[in-house]
């Protein structure tokens, strides 16, 4: 399956997944400065979040165009309910 992502679609992954390696690369930063723990986990958290809602985005990008066009989204061979069950594990893992 093979994603094609759009305009509006493209830009709020790639905002997402920015802000997550920017909070990310804070929580380096903090470690290397032996900052508080507990400010620390709360920034690891909030880039956890960004991550995850990244991840939501593109599945959700990704189920929307298996569904408009499950023909061209399937692989070789590959039947209906076998699509259904890879994206669904997609989806469980991030969970």
């Amino acid at each position: 399956m093979e994603l094609q992502f759009e305009g509006d679609e493209l830009k709020s992954v790639l905002n997402r997944l920015r802000r997550a390696q920017g909070q990310i690369s804070g929580v380096v930063r903090m470690i290397e400065e032996g900052r508080d723990c507990e400010d620390v986990v709360t920034q690891l958290a909030a880039a956890s979040r960004a991550l995850d809602r990244a991840g939501f985005a593109i599945i959700a990008t990704g189920l929307q165009q298996c569904l408009t066009d499950p023909e061209r989204n399937r692989g070789d061979g590959e039947t209906t309910e076998q699509m259904k069950a890879r994206l669904e594990k997609l989806f469980l893992s991030l969970a």
